[in-house]
């Protein structure tokens, strides 16, 4: 590659990921600003403060929101990849009639938006008592596109790719199936298990019409609801809005900058594989 590519390319990601970063950044710097400042241009105020942040606390139950939200994103990830790896693995290892068609359904439920299925699963939610709870968050989301269906999907090509001759080594020193999975395949997938589990997380995360759909109580919403009841209720707050934005991204950047190094290898080996 030429200097003058190499010199484009540069120029490129550069400004790439300042049209990224500029949104989050202007967003932090607003959220120090007092109310007489919000739209001035300057960067950087010498009047910053946390006013905003405490303005936050006291008009909603944010910390309880935020609580809420990274409750359901970890057991949504926890509870897909689980159904995911024994699903995946089944289909993998055990021959059964039907087995075809089921894995088409499970990749077939990649193609069916969660609003179809929306109603039938509010219906199903409300008559099981489910609403303003945990089950009714969660449950419902484990069939979203972003599911068990693309888990299934994803980790089916990883088994059927596992080298066989570990697989036989390891019957022959008498593993069942379940000390196969647990001891030899899933430490070797980790990659694509991290990979998945970020996919998921960052959906739950992210989640915003289910949780508004189920949720009444201000205090068992989730982040993304919280921050429009935030906004209804304060109307044009713009230094504490972004108060409260600043604040619902810092366990996605926590998150990223603890598990950097794995989620940069899970991404690599994915994309290699």
């Amino acid at each position: 590659m030429t200097t003058r590519r190499i010199a484009t390319s540069h120029a490129v990601l550069l400004t790439l990921c300042i049209v990224t970063i500029f949104p989050v950044a202007w967003s932090v710097l607003t959220s120090l600003k007092p109310a007489n400042q919000i739209f001035s241009l300057d960067l950087v105020t010498s009047d910053a403060s946390l006013t905003n942040y405490t303005e936050v606390y006291a008009s909603i139950p944010f910390l309880r929101i935020l609580v809420n939200t990274v409750e359901v994103a970890l057991i949504l990830t926890l509870a897909t990849v689980a159904l995911s790896v024994c699903a995946a693995y089944a289909l993998v290892v055990w021959n059964f009639p039907g087995k075809g068609i089921v894995f088409v359904l499970f990749a077939g439920s990649l193609l069916i938006p969660f609003q179809v299925t929306m109603i039938p699963n509010y219906l199903m939610v409300a008559r099981l008592g489910w609403l303003n709870s945990m089950p009714g968050l969660i449950i419902p989301q484990l069939g979203s596109t972003i599911g068990v269906g693309l888990g299934v999907f994803l980790l089916r090509q990883h088994f059927m790719n596992f080298p066989r001759e570990l697989c036989d080594a390891a019957r022959i020193d008498g593993a069942g199936p379940i000390r196969l999975l647990w001891s030899v395949i899933l430490p070797n997938l980790r990659a694509a298990l991290a990979a998945l589990s970020i996919l998921i997380f960052l959906q739950g995360w992210n989640e915003y019409f289910w949780p508004l759909l189920v949720s009444k109580k201000s205090e068992e919403s989730m982040i993304q609801v919280g921050l429009q009841l935030f906004l209804q209720a304060e109307g044009n707050a713009w230094g504490p809005l972004m108060a409260a934005a600043t604040m619902s991204m810092l366990p996605v950047f926590v998150l990223y900058f603890v598990a950097q190094r794995q989620i940069m290898e899970a991404f690599v080996r994915s994309g290699v594989r």
